[in-house]
Order: structure tokens, then C-alpha cells, then sequence
């Protein structure tokens, strides 16, 4: 049974048999995790695909039904995400810097922020509900801003809003908990970490998550009359 050998460079990051520079090991990482969220892009590309064409084909429904969406709520979020992204990425630039406890700092406030989200969507979720427009057999389209006879139209906005933001809602978890266990395994010196990657890697994941509200947020909140 062959044992990993690893051996260190001069900045005393620790390089790995199967590389032969921390650089080599380094972009190995950094690329996988780009084709990581390539996969990400194209999952969400279908969703981003499907909604275009309905907007395109039911224009009046989807600019009645974005009236029904508290765009400041929305707003707020964006604001607090973007926040998280500059939090996350102070947390790479210290981890570069080896100074741990500014990173936990920052990985700290990033997770702050992201269940500051969820909080908002939650409230936003709930009113929706209470109005009746989760999309089940009970749904209750809001004659206020359609017409007659849009209301199945109204329904598949609705459907995808929540389809969609709920999907996003799901990777901000996923976050969370990555970001929560870099921050466990960074306090306990864990074998894994022995450098920045680890850290960037899951920037690099919630930037993506960030990217992705920045695209939803106008798509349904934002449509003009």
C-alpha cells in the first residue's frame, strides 16, 4: 500500500506527490472547480432559457406579475449579497496572507449575511403564500394586474419565480455549509487545508451564488410596464 508523500515549497506550502510545484497543484484545483460551476451555469441556463421565452410570449402577463414582487425586498438582497462577496473575498486575501483569525472574521460575516438573505426570503415567501399565489391547485391569480384569461399565464410566472429563487435559496444553504465546514477544518489545522485554495475554491462558489441573484433579481422584480 503506497503512502501520499508530500514535501514543501519555500514558502512552506506543502506540495503534494502527484504535482510537481504548488503552482501545478494549484491551478489543478482552480480548474475544477471552474468546471464545477460551468456544470452550474448550464443548469441554470435552462431555467434562464425557459423563462426568456415565456417573457417573450407573454410580455403584458410577466410585467403585471413582477407588480406582485417587493422589488425593495429584493433590493435589500442584492445589497446584502453583494456585501457577502466583498466579505468572502477579504477572507481569500487574508488566507493568502495567513492570517487566520481576519479570515475567520470575514468567512464569519459572509455566513451572517447569507442567512440574513434567507430571513428576507422567508418573509417574502410567506406573503406570497398568504395571497395565494404558490402555484398549487388553490392558486389565486391577482386580477388587479392581469387580465381575464391570463391566469395560467400568471400561474407559470409564479411558478418559475419560486422554481427558480428557490433554487438560488438552495445554493446560498449549500454555502452556508460549505463556508461552514472550510471555517471548522481552518480552526482545527486540518490536513486538508494547508494552504489558500481551499479558500478561494469556495469564493469561487459563492460568487457564482451572488452572480446568479444579480441576473434574477431584475428578471422578476425589475420588468418595466
Amino acid at each position: 500500500m503506497s503512502e501520499h508523500v508530500a514535501t514543501h515549497d519555500h514558502d512552506g506550502d506543502v506540495v503534494y506527490t502527484q504535482y510537481e510545484t504548488i503552482d501545478q497543484q494549484q491551478e489543478s484545483y482552480i480548474v475544477g472547480m471552474w468546471s464545477f460551476l460551468v456544470t452550474e451555469v448550464m443548469f441554470f441556463g435552462g431555467l434562464f432559457l425557459v423563462y426568456v421565452l415565456y417573457r417573450w410570449k407573454y410580455a403584458d402577463v410577466w410585467a403585471g406579475m413582477s407588480q406582485t414582487l417587493n422589488w425593495q425586498l429584493g433590493g435589500i438582497n442584492t445589497a446584502v449579497l453583494l456585501v457577502s462577496s466583498f466579505f468572502v473575498a477579504m477572507a481569500v486575501h487574508y488566507a493568502q496572507k495567513k492570517q487566520t483569525k481576519m479570515q475567520l472574521t470575514m468567512l464569519f460575516l459572509t455566513i451572517l449575511c447569507a442567512f440574513g438573505f434567507l430571513v428576507i426570503k422567508y418573509f417574502e415567501y410567506t406573503h406570497k403564500l398568504h395571497l395565494g399565489l404558490w402555484p398549487d391547485w388553490a392558486y389565486h391569480a391577482p386580477m388587479d394586474v392581469i387580465q381575464p384569461g391570463d391566469e395560467g399565464h400568471s400561474r407559470l410566472f409564479m411558478s418559475l419565480y419560486f422554481a427558480m429563487t428557490g433554487l438560488h435559496g438552495a445554493h446560498v444553504v449549500v454555502g452556508i455549509i460549505a463556508i461552514s465546514a472550510l471555517m471548522v477544518l481552518t480552526v482545527r489545522k486540518a490536513s486538508c487545508i494547508t494552504d489558500y485554495v481551499p479558500t478561494e475554491m469556495v469564493g469561487l462558489y459563492w460568487h457564482f451564488v451572488d452572480l446568479v441573484w444579480i441576473f434574477l433579481y431584475p428578471l422578476f422584480y425589475l420588468i418595466p410596464k
